[in-house]
């Protein structure tokens, strides 16, 4: 054979590549169909997180649209066909969640289909057969809590226990907050699915067995001296005046509902006294902006303040793009209401709507930060705790700063935008509807 006979001309070379490709595109499929179906846990993560991702992002900085004011939301549901977001009886079933990513989004129905697992192994008595039994039985279980008839009346709270006629006042106004909130959840809650597993929605709910207690962790409204006063009804600590603060974060002395079985879950939440803590907004966003970014922090200046810094900070000198220090309160608002965040959402500055989920988990108690004290002194009153035991009223940390009140929020919001003012109370929308608060600073 002639050397010239060895060289392929541009056709041959064209389609050898071009066959080599299709083969290796066809191993490649056959390949990845093998690894799902000896994982199908991999699958169902991915389907899983496919559901739970909601809505397509918005960037609230960009002028869209999409961000719609109060009254424009009003009158959108207005709008909306009455079956979509109304409860026919108060028998029927429950309000979903509204578990959206920004006013604009709360009130549209989303669909979402999850496909079934991948076909696996039929070898009996196989670990993959009893593998897909034991999910088979859970998906049962979760079945079962979500077709459950949750109660949309509230639950009359227990008052035998309050012999002090002081209290009157505050009973009539935790009357009207419940009120309030459950006319609300009925109108609207039902327009958005649940998009997370019950685990999760229970998440922020710490246990407190003996005085049967359920309380969701709202960070920056009095959460650490909540967690202080559950010690002392555990029987953990004698007082909530000598207990650290990293005992109260770190100590794992708590016991939170997700750590309990479905049937666990079930039956406290539907025979505990369940309370919730909220906080103004604004004020409870600039209270997380003060206490993790003007103060040290070996997890919220590298892992936050690095990331808001690189991308919202036009020539950022070296030494902040290297140690995450001095975030800018403007900066933080870019990063927050920013759709494409450089780094995920903080439990210390997401809406309480998402933590712990009001229109899904009918609270039998709403306190307010602004009226901590005597809100709290009731609720303890309530459910029967020692006369003794009051709420500490210390700040927890930087005790030496002044608290975050109106007249600070004030200052921090005069270097924003009346248009970034807007958007962060858009972005807040249903905590500041739910829980009855106004909007001075706009």
């Amino acid at each position: 054979m002639q050397p010239s006979e060895l060289v392929m001309n541009p056709k041959q070379v064209f389609l050898s590549v071009l066959l080599f490709g299709v083969a290796g595109l066809l191993l490649f499929m056959y390949l990845q169909v093998c690894i799902e179906e000896q994982h199908p846990g991999r699958v169902e993560k991915r389907r899983e997180q496919r559901v739970t991702s909601g809505w397509e992002p918005v960037n609230y900085l960009r002028s869209t649209p999409r961000i719609m004011t109060k009254e424009k939301i009003q009158e959108h549901i207005t709008n909306q066909n009455p079956k979509s977001h109304m409860l026919k009886d108060p028998k029927d079933k429950p309000a979903n969640l509204l578990n959206s990513k920004s006013p604009t989004r709360v009130f549209t129905e989303t669909n979402h289909s999850q496909g079934e697992a991948p076909a696996l192994s039929r070898n009996p008595g196989s670990p993959t057969i009893q593998l897909t039994e034991k999910q088979q039985g859970t998906k049962i279980l979760f079945r079962k809590f979500s077709e459950t008839n949750w109660s949309v009346d509230i639950r009359p709270l227990n008052k035998s226990l309050v012999t002090d006629s002081k209290w009157k006042r505050i009973d009539a106004t935790q009357e009207k907050r419940r009120s309030l909130l459950q006319e609300f959840c009925k109108k609207y809650g039902g327009v958005s699915r649940p998009q997370s597993h019950i685990f999760h929605m229970v998440s922020r709910i710490y246990v407190e067995d003996k005085h049967k207690i359920l309380y969701c962790e709202v960070p920056k409204a009095g959460c650490s001296n909540w967690k202080r006063i559950l010690m002392v009804l555990n029987g953990l600590a004698p007082s909530a005046y000598n207990i650290s603060h990293d005992a109260v974060h770190y100590g794992k002395h708590l016991k939170k509902l997700d750590s309990f079985d479905l049937k666990g879950i079930y039956s406290r939440l539907n025979t505990y006294t369940k309370a919730v803590f909220v906080r103004d907004p604004m004020e409870r966003l600039v209270s997380a902006f003060r206490d993790k970014f003007e103060h040290p922090n070996s997890y919220y200046h590298p892992v936050f303040g690095k990331a808001i810094i690189k991308k919202y900070r036009p020539n950022a000198c070296e030494e902040a793009l290297n140690n995450g220090s001095g975030v800018k309160f403007k900066e933080f608002i870019h990063y927050l209401l920013d759709s494409h965040r450089p780094v995920g959402m903080d439990i210390h500055w997401e809406k309480v709507s998402k933590l712990c989920y009001p229109c899904l988990i009918h609270y039998d108690f709403v306190g307010k930060f602004e009226t901590l004290e005597e809100d709290a002194n009731y609720f303890l009153q309530l459910i029967g705790a020692p006369k003794e035991l009051k709420f500490p009223n210390f700040k927890d940390r930087h005790s030496s700063d002044k608290r975050t009140n109106a007249q600070v929020v004030g200052q921090y919001l005069k270097d924003l935008t009346r248009t970034e003012r807007q958007l962060i109370y858009d972005f807040y929308y249903l905590d500041y509807l739910m829980f009855n608060y106004t909007t001075p600073f706009l």
